[in-house]
């Protein structure tokens, strides 16, 4: 992944959340900065810190890496919702 491909998808998926990056940034424990300047492609997470922005963003590493998917998190809360549904219901959405 390219540093530019992940500071979009960092962008889009902090604007999905509905925060700033310096509230993400300073929820996280970090300068209140730390987020912008992954966005800004000024630096680029360890390993652990990815492990963090995921977790802050609630999604799987593997969610951050689909692109396909432009709001994780909402589609998992679908995916949950049609869980009960019968097969008529499927079949209408």
């Amino acid at each position: 992944m390219e540093r530019d491909d992940f500071a979009r998808r960092l962008a889009s998926l902090r604007e999905s959340k509905g925060v700033s990056a310096r509230e993400m940034s300073l929820s996280m424990g970090q300068s209140p900065n730390y987020i912008n300047g992954l966005e800004n492609q000024k630096n680029f997470p360890s390993m652990k810190h990815f492990f963090d922005i995921c977790e802050y963003l609630e999604i799987t590493p593997g969610q951050f890496f689909d692109f396909q998917v432009s709001n994780p998190l909402k589609t998992a809360e679908l995916i949950e919702v049609t869980k009960g549904l019968n097969t008529d219901s499927i079949n209408m959405l």
